[in-house]
């Protein structure tokens, strides 16, 4: 029996087996991957927007919006820390409530025209609590970029009750300087400081339609 290995089975007794073929069942279970509760969930873009507000000349915070972003996260419930963001927002769609203070916002500052688009890409996510994580990445605008760190609150990760799909529904905000990214127009009437409030859906995406968590 040089060569092989006995076996059992509860209705023949022994058996043997070449040992390779052990060897080569043992290699395949080992490198098989690992199994992950990581799920990718795509931005609603109707219902996440992002609001900014910036002092103007120290008289009171300058509001704006800008909205239809496009991305993606990949979200495991289980273990946050593995979770990725990735946000795409056409600067087109900035709204300050007057049409030459966006035409002002997105030559003078944002220098739109080069750079049409702003950038989101987390490098971390740690989680603070059950419901409260800490998702640090950078941000890219206007030819520049910085690292931000976003507090984010996770207001429900169910199945919604007019679409039927599983949601993550969460609010974010951050503080950041607009120098850090190059953006240094109009230093002594606008403000540096940044405040981002962002509103947050994204939907289970269709390769994970078989989920059937409610």
């Amino acid at each position: 029996m040089q060569g092989q290995a006995l076996a059992y089975d509860s209705g023949m007794g022994f058996l043997t087996a070449p040992l390779p073929r052990i060897g080569l069942m043992l290699t395949l279970l080992c490198s098989a991957p690992a199994v992950t509760a990581a799920d990718r969930y795509s931005i609603d873009p109707v219902h996440t927007r992002v609001a900014f507000k910036v002092m103007h000349a120290g008289f009171s915070p300058s509001i704006g919006t800008v909205s239809r972003p496009t991305g993606s996260l990949i979200y495991d419930e289980a273990d946050p820390g593995a979770s990725q963001v990735s946000i795409d927002i056409d600067l087109s769609t900035l709204d300050m409530g007057d049409a030459g203070w966006n035409r002002k916002v997105l030559e003078d500052f944002l220098e739109a025209g080069d750079h049409p688009q702003a950038r989101f890409r987390s490098t971390s996510v740690e989680a603070v609590s059950s419901n409260l994580l800490r998702v640090t990445g950078n941000l890219e605008i206007a030819g520049g970029t910085a690292p931000i760190v976003f507090t984010v609150v996770l207001n429900a990760h169910k199945r919604h009750p007019l679409t039927l799909k599983k949601t993550l529904g969460m609010q974010a905000s951050t503080d950041f300087s607009r120098k850090a990214l190059g953006i240094d127009a109009w230093p002594s009437l606008v403000g540096d400081r940044v405040h981002l409030d962002v509103a947050i859906e994204a939907t289970l995406s269709d390769r994970n339609s078989e989920d059937t968590t409610p």
